[in-house]
């Protein structure tokens, strides 16, 4: 097992974290699933964050994930990279999807820390390490307290580089935007995940966005990303202010996943479905609200021919 910081620099730019879409019996749909990436590599993204908080990954039974990274890997392989969340509530568990994840062509995994039971700095780098192993591939930490009780604050992702030399980047979701200049002084890919924060972030000196919001307007954020890398700040500013209604959107009556999924069914005309329970949905006429927002966005219609 080698470092895998010798090649930081692809590792930039748009990663929508994008939405699973199910049948009513839990399997994954995989003609929606493949349309869903097929739309935004057709917007221009630079990758992919598949199985992530929006993608339900860490509810996902072995089997799920295992078919998501093989789509994801047929898809995405050799076009755009994938980073394949592989988070899950047992170790065991993880490390078969990392398995699945490096063996379906996947360019990475990441991997929240272990849900339900809080772990100690110690037993998150032992899951961690496992974890990695396991894939082998550049490994991403997925900092996102507000959902497994565990910030990865600067002391433990130092702990965690220099246990894991797969070590790659992160996602940093937390509260703490500063947090983020930590993380790119100490060499690390560090992608914001907020959909509000992307130029703020990328003049702290990350490297791009992975959340769920870049998924229904890519070519909002891929203008932004292109308009910062040109020095056009005038097109990136424009386009920053732009990305509040969207986030606002996929925000409303708290359930990101299947907001996000009704804007895909209505832009690509497949049924993406609903989450996984215990996610939270949307009734009929929240749903008709999320599908109006959305099309006074121009978020229906897609900006290219998929």
């Amino acid at each position: 097992m080698a470092s895998q910081n010798g090649n930081l620099g692809k590792w930039k730019g748009i990663f929508p974290a994008v939405p699973t879409p199910f049948h009513d019996d839990g399997t994954v749909n995989e003609k929606a699933y493949r349309a869903v990436l097929e739309d935004n590599i057709a917007h221009g993204v630079n990758g992919f964050w598949n199985a992530g908080g929006t993608g339900e990954g860490a509810i996902m039974n072995d089997q799920q994930r295992t078919t998501v990274a093989r789509i994801t890997g047929e898809v995405c392989q050799g076009r755009v990279l994938s980073i394949m969340h592989v988070g899950a509530p047992t170790t065991a568990s993880a490390v078969l999807a990392a398995k699945a994840a490096r063996d379906s062509g996947c360019d990475a995994i990441c991997c929240v820390p272990p849900i339900t039971y809080r772990p100690t700095d110690r037993s998150l780098i032992e899951h961690y390490q496992r974890v990695a192993d396991a894939a082998d591939l550049p490994f991403f930490s997925y900092n996102l307290p507000q959902m497994t009780q565990v910030e990865v604050i600067p002391p433990l992702m130092e702990k965690i580089q220099a246990a894991v030399p797969q070590l790659t980047g992160l996602k940093h979701s937390a509260a703490n935007f500063s947090d983020l200049r930590f993380y790119v002084r100490m060499g690390l890919a560090a992608f914001v995940g907020n959909g509000h924060l992307l130029l703020p972030a990328l003049s702290y000196g990350g490297i791009g966005v992975v959340d769920a919001p870049p998924g229904i307007a890519p070519w909002i954020y891929v203008d932004l990303f292109k308009a910062w890398e040109a020095g056009d700040m005038e097109t990136a500013t424009a386009r920053q202010e732009e990305t509040f209604d969207v986030v606002q959107l996929c925000r409303m009556f708290g359930s990101a996943a299947h907001n996000v999924k009704t804007v895909f069914s209505e832009r690509l005309g497949i049924d993406c479905g609903k989450p996984l329970p215990p996610l939270n949905t949307l009734n009929d006429e929240e749903q008709a609200q999320v599908r109006q927002a959305a099309r006074d966005l121009g978020l229906t219609k897609s900006r290219v021919a998929v």
